[in-house]
């Protein structure tokens, strides 16, 4: 199968690669940040050598980017899963939050998505199958202390992806909209949380990859996790 990753050089899209990498598919994977994917790739095709394994660097908060990413996957294959993943968190307020973050919130989190799906629906659209994961956040669901402009994008992409999902329906297309939880990333590593008290990125890779492997008149519409003892 031909695997789209969005934001796949760390955290959840990494692991997400590694699932379908250790399968033997064929991955398209892409990050703003080059260093990190060029490592995120050279571990891949270490580990996994039965897969193939492409990658490009792509800024997805910026439309032409996205199109760009798009157009490369489409020379390679029509996708059969797309993960849209690409995004980043910026805490605040909406009463103080510096200007513009709503705007680069928006871009990154939810005009990604929009924008290299759209461009990559037709080829799907062709075949008539295919799955699209959105990960989405427990922040789409509800409102949170220092949410502001991210919770607003998440609210906003499980928004998108809820009307693709109906749109599409008749189409042989799956959509799936991901509202993980506290997971270890990254971006936790120096926040003083014991990493034991969240989930870790491979356990959204094993429900993302189980739901991927459903009968064709099957399709888990929404995923929520949590970690065991609750949102932090």
């Amino acid at each position: 199968m031909n695997i789209v990753i969005t934001g796949a050089s760390q955290g959840i899209g990494f692991a997400i690669a590694a699932a379908f990498a250790k399968e033997g598919h064929t991955l398209m994977l892409c990050s703003k940040t080059p260093e990190n994917m060029r490592l995120a790739k050279e571990q891949l095709v270490h580990q996994f050598p039965q897969a193939v394994v492409h990658s490009m660097i792509a800024d997805l908060s910026l439309k032409n980017e996205c199109i760009a990413f798009a157009d490369w996957c489409l020379q390679k294959g029509t996708p059969d899963i797309v993960v849209n993943n690409a995004g980043f968190f910026m805490p605040g307020n909406i009463q103080d939050e510096a200007d513009e973050v709503l705007e680069k919130q928006m871009a990154a989190n939810l005009y990604s998505a929009y924008h290299t799906t759209r461009a990559l629906l037709p080829s799907m659209l062709s075949v008539a199958k295919g799955h699209i994961f959105n990960i989405c956040s427990i922040a789409s669901l509800n409102a949170y202390a220092h949410g502001g402009s991210y919770s607003i994008s998440k609210f906003a992409l499980l928004g998108f992806s809820k009307n693709l999902r109906l749109e599409l329906k008749d189409s042989g297309i799956k959509v799936t909209s991901v509202c993980p939880g506290a997971t270890y990333t990254n971006s936790w590593k120096d926040s003083g949380v014991d990493s034991e008290r969240i989930m870790e990125a491979d356990d959204i890779a094993k429900m993302i990859f189980a739901a991927a492997h459903l009968s064709p008149q099957a399709v888990v519409e929404d995923i929520v996790m949590r970690p065991q003892k609750g949102d932090l």
